[in-house]
């Protein structure tokens, strides 16, 4: 048995925001995940952007095999207390020899933690899908990335990403829009592992958080209009319902078996268990 800690990167407002859209919380989805590619694992939700949030009596971080913490619409430059709290919270995971995966907002708060830099990416926004992922040297032969192919698309979504990647990582992944699109951070005995896309999102979430970011979309240029992006959205939502049956979307939309196969698209996440938690949790 495993037991992991989903911290859910969101603040209550963003929490309801995507339960309205998606039908569960960004920590839910990932815990559902989680059983369907390992049913051993316990999985425990925390809301750490809370001022209120706790584990449960008794409970303390030596108590789980891993952590993850979730995507998030906030921005790690914001100094709130919903922000720094989340920021303390990575430092005690590293700092309890854990071992962290974190999609998007999860890299970018690992990073700031370990003494990089997180904002605004400067050559733009990513929308949909990262396009063209390429292992870094350093990739390669990394197991967070073991059985990708050489160059790869998935889903993202994102305004903010790791400008400066902190002191002695290793950038594992990049693209043409950015230069960490996966990371590892070793400090101590904690290990972080990340990627700023995001493995964990079906092609129906990919089409919820689109109309969720709709105005960023349209101010981006990537889209003219919100009804063009609501037209983009329901392309992806018809896909999920039926993906064997679409291969007009399929062929339109550009996307291979990366993001169309779920264990495909899921990859880092199983890999995160199989080579980093398990063995860890052996010793």
């Amino acid at each position: 048995m495993l037991n992991i800690l989903v911290a859910d990167g969101n603040a209550r407002d963003g929490r309801a925001g995507r339960i309205a859209a998606t039908g569960q919380s960004s920590a839910q989805a990932y815990a559902a995940i989680l059983k369907a590619l390992a049913p051993d694992i316990v999985a425990t939700i925390l809301n750490p952007a809370d001022a209120d949030a706790a584990l449960p009596g008794g409970v303390g971080l030596a108590s789980f095999d891993g952590v993850i913490v979730t995507g998030s619409e906030l921005h790690v430059t914001d100094e709130t207390p919903a922000v720094q709290r989340q920021i303390a919270l990575m430092r005690d995971c590293l700092a309890a020899g854990l071992a962290v995966f974190g999609s998007c907002w999860g890299v970018q708060v690992a990073a700031v933690v370990a003494g990089g830099r997180a904002g605004r990416n400067p050559r733009g926004p990513e929308f949909g899908f990262a396009r063209r992922i390429v292992p870094t040297r350093s990739g390669q032969a990394h197991p967070l990335l073991s059985g990708r192919p050489a160059a790869f698309d998935a889903p993202a979504m994102h305004l903010d990403a790791v400008i400066e990647p902190p002191p002695d990582c290793r950038v594992l992944a990049e693209n043409g829009l950015l230069a960490v699109q996966a990371i590892e951070i070793v400090r101590g005995e904690g290990v972080f592992w990340g990627t700023q896309y995001h493995p964990e999102l079906d092609l129906d979430a990919v089409a919820a958080m689109l109309r969720l970011s709709s105005a960023e979309v349209v101010e981006a240029g990537l889209c003219r209009t919100p009804g063009e992006v609501e037209a983009y959205a329901a392309e992806l939502d018809a896909l999920h319902a039926d993906p064997e049956g679409r291969l007009d979307l399929v062929w339109r939309h550009g996307l291979g078996p990366e993001v169309m196969a779920p264990i495909r698209r899921r990859r880092e996440i199983a890999n995160f268990l199989d080579r980093l938690v398990r063995p860890r949790a052996r010793r």
